[in-house]
């Protein structure tokens, strides 16, 4: 049984760990997964078809939680212990619910104090007492409910036995019904980079140059507390690892590139390159970004934004990237053209609303994703179209997994650091 405490609008945890209000949906699996023999039988709920507008809940019901992220923002806005028998609460160190306290009427109200009187919900039988950012249901009887005036207090209950709480929600704000999901707290930061929005830097000859990202992160103010500190900064194609490591920092993790599953779709001369030497990925989990190096010149040449919708393969890998640009509509011959005949791309548009406007590929990709220790990928395929120096993953449910942004200009090659000492040397012989 988890022995929990709560703290009214911010968590509920205990020494070890806490279910912060504001955290993202990774940062909750991590802790879940920390757990692993103490937290028991998980389960990730979503909507396929609406995954924008049905909540994502990890429910636990071994231990009687249940965790509700919202579906844009992908972070906790609401804690729910929908059975009370299955977890020990405490609030300021003292129980209000355990095997030898129950939380009844009496129990809450000395525990939290004194609130509004309750509402009661007829079609559920349940009274809800709300104190702020904390909500306590009982059922009752609807006989009851012509006696009720002054609050819970002030019913009569047969036999003096008056009802427990049978559902708790812990939440930011007043009110249950509208609260929302919290900012990042600055107790999650965790000394990571986070990206506020992502712009895809494009050339007026339709070609990508790069992104331009706003940024924030854990800073330190006059007296030396912490605060949300933001800055922006520019990823550009040829830039070196070195440079993007100065912009962004040491990335989450390193992979190199083994093979090209995509070569096979690339020209025949393309295909019959072989390097000796394997491309980098440098990836940022928690900007929703990859960067791709090329393994010969060390520059950049491509980018992958993510879009971590439930579903794919790669969900909960990578924080949503919340990039935004602009395409121009392709007009078929006899067309008027005007001004703004464009279509605006986010993490949030649907391909049919992309495709309408643009003369992409006509036949995707299919792209079948699966571990190299398991080979088995319950989500299904994707698929992948072209357009211009863009590929857009699409999931069956025609939103957008990722887009990948490939720099169609020759690599440059950087002076390294030796060949630049070389040079220094030569100079330094001559004069």
């Amino acid at each position: 049984m988890l022995d929990l405490e709560i703290v009214p609008e911010i968590s509920l945890g205990c020494d070890a760990w806490e279910f912060v209000l504001g955290m993202h949906f990774s940062q909750a699996i991590a802790i879940i997964q920390s757990q692993v023999g103490i937290i028991k039988g998980v389960q990730v709920l979503y909507s396929d078809t609406n995954p924008l507008g049905v909540d994502i809940i990890i429910n636990l019901p071994q231990d009687g939680l249940r965790l509700i992220f919202d579906p844009v923002v992908q972070r906790l806005k609401t804690i729910e212990v929908f059975n009370m028998k299955l977890a020990k609460l405490k609030y300021c160190g003292v129980y209000f619910n355990s095997p030898e306290v129950l939380p009844s009427i009496e129990q809450i109200e000395h525990s939290f104090g004194a609130t509004h009187p309750g509402v009661y919900d007829a079609a559920k039988q349940l009274f809800a007492l709300h104190f702020r950012g904390l909500s306590f249901y009982f059922p009752v009887d609807s006989k009851l409910h012509s006696g009720y005036a002054h609050g819970l207090g002030s019913l009569v209950f047969l036999n003096g036995a008056s009802p427990v709480v049978s559902k708790m929600s812990l939440y930011a704000g007043s009110n249950v019904a509208d609260n929302r999901a919290p900012s990042l707290p600055l107790a999650c930061y965790h000394r990571q980079l986070y990206l506020e929005s992502a712009t895809v830097l494009r050339t007026s000859y339709g070609h990508t140059k790069g992104l331009k990202l706003k940024l924030f992160t854990e800073g330190s103010g006059r007296a030396l507390e912490p605060r949300r500190q933001c800055f922006t900064r520019e990823l550009l194609f040829g830039d070196s690892c070195e440079d993007v490591a100065t912009n962004l920092g040491a990335p989450n993790r390193i992979f190199f590139k083994s093979e090209d599953k995509m070569k096979i779709h690339s020209s025949s001369v393309n295909r019959q390159v072989q390097s000796k030497r394997s491309d980098i990925f440098f990836n940022y989990f928690t900007l929703g970004i990859d960067v791709l190096f090329d393994a010969r010149t060390q520059t950049c040449k491509k980018f992958i934004l993510h879009t971590n919708y439930p579903g794919h393969f790669n969900f909960n890998m990578y924080h949503r990237c919340e990039f935004q640009f602009q395409l121009e509509i392709d007009h078929q011959p006899g067309e008027s053209e005007s001004k703004h005949d464009h279509v605006n791309i986010t993490a949030y548009t649907k391909w049919d609303e992309i495709s309408g406007s643009l003369a992409t590929s006509e036949r995707p990709v299919v792209l079948h994703r699966a571990s190299s220790t398991n080979t088995a990928n319950p989500f299904g395929s994707t698929f992948c179209y072209g357009y211009q120096d863009l590929i857009f993953e699409v999931m069956p449910n025609n939103h957008i997994a990722s887009v990948t942004l490939y720099n169609t200009a020759p690599p440059r090659q950087p002076a390294h650091s030796w060949q630049q000492h070389k040079m220094q040397d030569i100079r330094l012989t001559v004069a």
